[in-house]
């Protein structure tokens, strides 16, 4: 089955089709992107194309304290030591994270991607290397709501990306099962580092507690 006609075009474009031959096609060719040199072996990925329709604006441009949430998940992202690339345009439009997941293996070399959502302020670089060095093909976080960012997939991965989106199956959770995906658990002192800011009065909230932070900060250092 067909996603939109753009994104049914995307995957053409790719080598696949569908069919157990476009499956080859993608596999064979490893959807590198036009470069020469050696292949990255890891590059991190911040998904930024989401429409914010919760939020009811730009999230990645929200501030909290001196930076925006997407410098903060960036930051956390350069400090572990890869390469970082933002995701402000999905190739696949309205397929959910899935494409922006496939656009950023269009857009890059690496052999295994990292991705990192705009609205997960209190990510840590521990978070990010865990994630990254992982050795199994698929890992995501756990937590109480089920798997989610941070995640890490290999190039070896895309084939089943491809299917997944062209049967329209755009759950993250169900992507993850479909890969048989292992699991990163943090202990429950460290469960904010995964914390979503998808609503204003949830923004509002994490403002409120980067200020008391700050404050907090600014007295021990007087």
């Amino acid at each position: 089955m067909a996603i939109l006609n753009s994104g049914q075009k995307e995957l053409h474009r790719a080598g696949f089709d569908g069919k157990p031959g476009g499956v080859k096609a993608v596999r064979q060719r490893g959807q590198l992107a036009s470069a020469s040199g050696p292949r990255p072996a890891v590059e991190v990925c911040i998904l930024a194309g989401g429409l914010s329709t919760r939020m009811g604006r730009d999230k990645a441009r929200l501030r909290l304290g001196e930076r925006t949430m997407l410098a903060c998940v960036r930051a956390a992202a350069r400090a572990a030591g890869w390469r970082v690339r933002v995701i402000r345009r999905d190739l696949l439009p309205r397929c959910g994270p899935l494409g922006g997941v496939w656009t950023a293996f269009q857009r890059s070399r690496a052999s295994r991607l990292v991705f990192l959502s705009c609205d997960m302020p209190l990510v840590s670089p521990e978070l990010v290397r865990a994630v990254a060095e992982d050795g199994r093909a698929a890992v995501f976080t756990r937590s109480v709501e089920g798997a989610g960012f941070p995640f890490g997939l290999d190039r070896s991965l895309l084939p089943r990306l491809a299917q997944a989106l062209t049967e329209r199956r755009f759950s993250l959770q169900a992507f993850a099962r479909r890969v048989r995906a292992g699991s990163v658990r943090l202990p429950a002192g460290r469960q904010s580092e995964l914390r979503n800011l998808n609503t204003p009065r949830e923004f509002q909230r994490a403002k409120f507690e980067f200020r008391a932070k700050a404050l907090a900060r600014r007295a021990r250092a007087e």
